[in-house]
């Protein structure tokens, strides 16, 4: 029989659910169009020490962060490309000099063989069929000075474009934006909102809409894209809205359209440090996820972290979080750890992700001991392996 605590913590989640599409305030699509979505794994990038600029808690031997590599290729039905996302520019010798100097300090941080640029070449991906690249953050902006003049940069109304030298903190030089057209999105003048948060219409046929989701940076967006219309489903391009899941991850609306398998939750009991983490369920030395309510992870509020605005960061990931417990959403963030070995990668796309059952294969992956996004439980001084992400 339930203790009446955890009982009760229970009822506190059969909150009223976002069921479907619809109850985001998603638009119907008029017209049939949605996108064929490919994703790129491109390699991995450790953060040492800087796990604790991006979550909290960071428990003792989980310092480093290790964030895998996405690029996502976006087509149109009607034949226009965009990317969203292109990962780290592979000479980073050549990137800004504060910049390049930490890459010089930790010359193994970056493990990746090749730049995007390389991977579309020998995908039968032309630069010149790519109209638009959607980012401006260092590390998803890649080289831009490889692709044609004509491929225009596309970034939020916000976004500061200021370079580096006039402002010391930029991570962007002329030549990110050199020769290229910048469009910002106007996200101050739409009158459309989804799941509480602006959006445009990139396409103005309801495949492709931008979500604005400042507090990583003043600009930052995330795509939200339809990839099948009958019946619709979508995925959502958290980008940097958070670096690790664990930072959406549990929520009561995601427990109740996505429950937890009984596997993860008896490996999540033991794996999980009660020392660190609770919920009114737990008992010592056993951590119980069903009576979890709030996230397992807060974002980092540390005045010189990752996110420029941490209340307002905190504000749209709680948004985006409704998405991620959508039953028609797939949420994808830039740096997630917990897909690598799921995430299907071009020449598959990502369009069939509900009727493979993907999403309730992968929602609670980040809570399994061994998986590269666990870190729930401190590690022993001889305990630091399985975190790599393999080979590439």
């Amino acid at each position: 029989m339930r203790s009446p605590l955890k009982f009760c913590a229970l009822l506190a989640l059969t909150t009223p659910a976002h069921a479907t599409w619809q109850s985001l305030g998603i638009p119907p699509s008029n017209t049939g169009a949605s996108i064929t979505l490919h994703a790129f794994h491109l390699g991995q990038l450790t953060v040492p020490g800087g796990a604790a600029d991006m979550i909290h808690p960071v428990l003792p031997g989980r310092e480093d962060f290790l964030a895998p590599l996405y690029a996502f290729l976006l087509d149109h039905p009607s034949g226009r490309r965009v990317m969203w996302d292109i990962g780290v520019r592979k000479d980073v010798e050549n990137a800004v000099p504060p910049l390049a100097a930490v890459f010089e300090a930790f010359p193994n941080a970056l493990q990746q063989s090749k730049d995007i640029v390389e991977v579309l070449g020998e995908s039968g991906v032309a630069l010149e069929s790519i109209e638009a690249v959607i980012h401006a953050h260092i590390d998803h902006i890649g080289d831009m000075s490889r692709f044609p003049n004509a491929t225009d940069i596309v970034v939020g109304d916000e976004a500061d474009l200021s370079f580096y030298v006039d402002n010391p903190k930029s991570q962007l030089q002329p030549s990110d934006l050199a020769g290229h057209n910048v469009k910002r999105v106007a996200f101050a003048k739409s009158k459309l909102a989804i799941g509480g948060l602006a959006a445009v219409d990139y396409f103005d046929d309801g495949s492709l809409y931008l979500l604005h989701t400042p507090g990583h940076r003043s600009g930052h967006m995330s795509p939200l894209v339809r990839v099948t219309t009958s019946p619709p489903s979508f995925v959502l391009l958290g980008g940097d809205a958070a670096h690790h899941v664990g930072s959406a991850r549990p929520s009561p609306l995601l427990q109740k359209n996505f429950p937890c398998p009984i596997h993860a939750l008896t490996h999540a009991a033991h794996a999980v440090s009660t020392e660190h983490f609770w919920s009114p369920g737990s008992a010592l030395g056993k951590f119980d996820i069903l009576s979890r309510a709030p996230p397992m992870l807060a974002l980092s509020d540390l005045p010189d972290g990752i996110e420029e605005d941490p209340v307002r960061a905190r504000v749209s990931l709680d948004k985006l979080a409704t998405f991620d417990a959508d039953v028609d959403v797939l949420f994808v963030i830039a740096h997630d750890a917990s897909i690598v070995a799921d995430l299907p990668v071009f020449p598959e796309t990502l369009n069939g992700w509900k009727k493979r059952g993907l999403k309730e294969k992968i929602v609670w992956r980040f809570l399994e001991e061994g998986n590269p996004a666990f870190i729930f439980s401190p590690v022993v001084e001889d305990e630091g392996v399985g975190r790599d992400f393999g080979e590439l």
